[in-house]
């Protein structure tokens, strides 16, 4: 009733002014400027009025969307189960606090389970499966005893999500044309077990860097399994050992759009060279790397990411405890062989 009130007032006083003010009705130069002033000030209050009710709907829808999105990825607690965590997502399309990239991590009875993944494409697009993912897995990782259960979860809620987007497409659009039929997700999921055991299963992703001393190294370099979507995994799912992530230490998990962005000239951003530098701070903890991380990224490039960027970074700061025999080695063991890599290519 109020958003009527101030038009409603604003026409009857242009009207009255037009049938009752003589100046209206002179045609001298003087009256006819007065009345164009007249009708310049209702006009003015007009488009403020309708300026200031969009502005009020504005707000009010990005509140509901914020938190829409805040729910799907939410913020990860400072401390989970004793590991230090931080984690960030830039999306690609302006304005939307979400993307394509996912992550989550979780205390559980059979450890500390995290995920990372990267659906085909950016933006509000890729939100659905996104959706898909996330939650099977908060669902999955409470349910299943080991590893391999929690990435049959994932592929399982992944096709039944691309189904049900394929029986949504119009009639007249070919299999080969649906964008569903062309969508997969690549998803890294690990656990990091009470004496710091880690271990990982890896669906063309990208594996984690582990921060140990004032060294950054990526933490395996087994081959990883097709992404989800377009292919059935195999029968078998063998989850790859990581080492141990002892006290001290850090794991960045991350997208490739991290390891992908650009500077102006094409050059890829030195993931690995900014997270070696990161791994010299003392203590790096997990907020001080995604810093580190940002600021350079933001350097490197040239205005926003061309694709979303998502990192996520777990410190363990569990109390010391004797290091299981061969602990350190086997940690190192996973990327002993690994050539040095290239160049690689908003901060919260």
């Amino acid at each position: 009733m109020f958003d009527l009130a101030l038009p409603t007032a604003l026409g009857a006083t242009a009207v009255a002014y037009r049938l009752t003010c003589p100046l209206a009705r002179d045609d001298a130069l003087g009256a006819r400027l007065v009345s164009s002033a007249v009708l310049c000030v209702i006009c003015t209050g007009l488009v403020l009025h309708v300026r200031r009710g969009l502005l009020r709907e504005l707000r009010r829808t990005r509140r509901v969307a914020e938190a829409a999105q805040s729910v799907l990825l939410r913020p990860p607690p400072p401390r989970v189960d004793g590991l230090a965590v931080a984690a960030v997502q830039l999306s690609a399309d302006q304005g939307a606090r979400i993307g394509g990239d996912l992550y989550e991590v979780v205390a559980t009875e059979h450890g500390v389970r995290a995920v990372i993944g990267d659906v085909r494409g950016h933006g509000l697009d890729a939100v659905g499966t996104v959706a898909a993912v996330l939650g099977s897995f908060r669902e999955a990782v409470h349910d299943e005893a080991d590893l391999a259960g929690v990435l049959r979860r994932l592929e399982r809620a992944v096709d039944r999500h691309l189904r049900e987007r394929a029986g949504a497409e119009p009639a007249s659009t070919g299999a080969a044309d649906c964008p569903a039929a062309e969508e997969f997700v690549t998803v890294l999921v690990l656990e990091i077990l009470p004496d710091g055991e880690v271990r990982a299963l890896n669906c063309g992703h990208p594996w984690p860097h582990l921060l140990s001393g004032a060294r950054a190294e990526p933490l395996a370099r087994a081959d990883p399994l097709p992404p989800l979507g377009p292919f059935p995994l195999p029968p078998e799912l063998p989850v790859v050992p990581c080492g141990h992530l002892l006290p001290g230490d850090a794991l960045v998990l991350h997208t490739d759009g991290a390891e992908e962005a650009r500077d102006a000239d094409g050059r890829f951003f030195p993931l690995r060279d900014v997270l070696t530098d990161a791994a010299r701070a003392h203590p790096p903890t997990p907020r001080a790397v995604l810093r580190t991380v940002l600021e350079a990224l933001l350097h490197h490039t040239v205005g926003p990411p061309e694709d979303d960027v998502a990192l996520l970074v777990l410190r363990n700061e569990r109390p010391s405890r004797p290091a299981p025999s061969g602990a350190r080695g086997s940690a190192r063991s996973a990327t002993a062989d690994l050539p040095p890599t290239g160049h690689l290519q908003f901060p919260a």
